[in-house]
This record gives structure tokens, sequence and C-alpha cells, in this order.
């Protein structure tokens, strides 16, 4: 199934990744979000860490003050619901926050929201962000139950956590995961969710994915900013908006 309407949002980490391995602002994670801006992403999106070890909380404010000059495009904040990232959310006020759990000593997201999270406090917090505006999606892995589990705390929207997929992919078995995935999208479609994706997706796997089910959003950071290395960020931006779009 083509979906020609998936939005873009372009994940801004790494570019802050690389500026704080030598210090000071270069390169610019304000620059870079306005040439991805200038290039047509509909989104960009941040993971804010406790350790702020790459995006740091004025990068969010500087972001945030940066897109207001760009209302179309879509601010999603990630991150686990910690309280000093609730209260950044609460102050920022992005189009979307995606709640996403961490594991002690992770490098980067390694799984969706265990399904046995009770449900009465995540549903606490994503009630008190939808009270201000602001569209929740849970971080979820593409199975039954992670998916009513979602449902279940309120969440606008899912994420499916997409790793599994791109490492399927790369061993000739995209076809395979490819039907999990879409039979999790049709489940969060028929109880009322939004589909978003991300994690590993890149030119090649998109080619497939791209056709998921009712799929609005894929957040992309890695392979896009690698991509950036040998053809520039502006360029990259465009093949990625051209892959989800269906015209690679």
């Amino acid at each position: 199934m083509s979906t020609p309407s998936i939005k873009l949002s372009a994940n801004v980490n790494k570019i802050a990744t690389l500026r704080n391995s030598r210090g000071g602002r270069e390169p610019d994670v304000r620059e870079a979000v306005a040439v991805c801006v200038a290039a047509g992403v509909p989104g960009i999106t941040v993971h804010p860490r406790a350790d702020e070890r790459h995006i740091k909380r004025s990068d969010v404010h500087d972001i945030a003050e940066l897109l207001q000059r760009s209302p179309e495009v879509e601010f999603n904040i990630e991150g686990d619901p910690r309280p000093d990232l609730l209260d950044l959310v609460l102050k920022i006020r992005p189009t979307q926050c995606t709640l996403v759990p961490v594991r002690p000593g992770e490098v980067t997201s390694q799984a969706g929201w265990p399904v046995d999270t009770p449900v009465a406090e995540i549903r606490s917090i994503v009630t008190s962000m939808k009270k201000i505006g602001v569209r929740v999606s849970m971080f979820v892995d593409p199975v039954p139950e992670a998916v009513k589990w979602a449902a279940a705390v309120g969440g606008d929207r899912v994420e499916l956590y997409t790793e599994p997929y791109a490492r399927a992919f790369e061993a000739g078995r995209g076809d395979a995961s490819f039907r999990t995935y879409s039979a999790a999208a049709e489940l969060a479609h028929s109880v009322g969710l939004g589909v978003n994706a991300g994690h590993d997706l890149d030119l090649t796997n998109l080619v497939l994915f791209r056709r998921l089910p009712h799929l609005e959003e894929v957040s992309i950071g890695h392979a896009l900013i690698s991509h950036a290395l040998y053809v520039g960020l502006e360029r990259s931006v465009k093949d990625y908006l051209a892959a989800v779009a269906a015209r690679v």
C-alpha cells in the first residue's frame, strides 16, 4: 500500500554529538535545523537525554525559537518521562512528544515500552501533555500487546521500533518482517492510534517500509546525517524526502 502523505522528521541528535565531541558551537545545531527546514523537511526531532550527551536543554529552546518562524514544521521531542524532560515539554509545547523507555547504559534505544509497564502512571503523564495540546506518541515494539498497551495509556500514536526490521532487511528477510509491522500498523489503526516509525530506517530499506499501511511519519537521524557526510545536509534531506514520497 502506498502512502504518499508520509512525513519525514529529521533527527538532529548526531549534529549535537559531533559538536559535543569537541566543545564549542560547531557544528551549530540551529544552523543544521535551518538547512533542514529550507530543504523542505516537515518535521524536526530531538532526543534530549538526561546526561545531555548530544542534545542539550539549551538546544531544545533554541530549536523551538527557530521553528516559530516556520510554524508548518512539526517539532517532536523524544525521551523517557523523567521530571526534567516532562518539565521541558510542558514549557516548549512541541507538536509531539514521543515517550521512549530508557535502559541503564544504553547507547541508543533498544526496545519499545515493556507491556507490563503500569498503565495508570503513564496515562497520567500522557493526559497532562494532551491537555496542553501536545500530541503523544508511544515508542513500541511491533507486537499486539504493545499496541494495545499504547492505546490503554491514552497515546495518540505509536512509533514502531524498526531496528528489527532493518536487521531483517539486511539479512534478506525484509518481507517477512514487514508483514509483522503491517499487522501492528493495522491493529494500531483499528484502535484509533496513528502510526509513526523510526530507528535504523535508511534509503535502502525505506523502499519497502514506506508501503506500511497507515504510516504517517518516519523519524530518521543516524542514516540521514551519515548520508549528509557524503552529499551535504540539504541534499540528504531531499533524498530522504524523495524516498518517503516513493520518488526513488
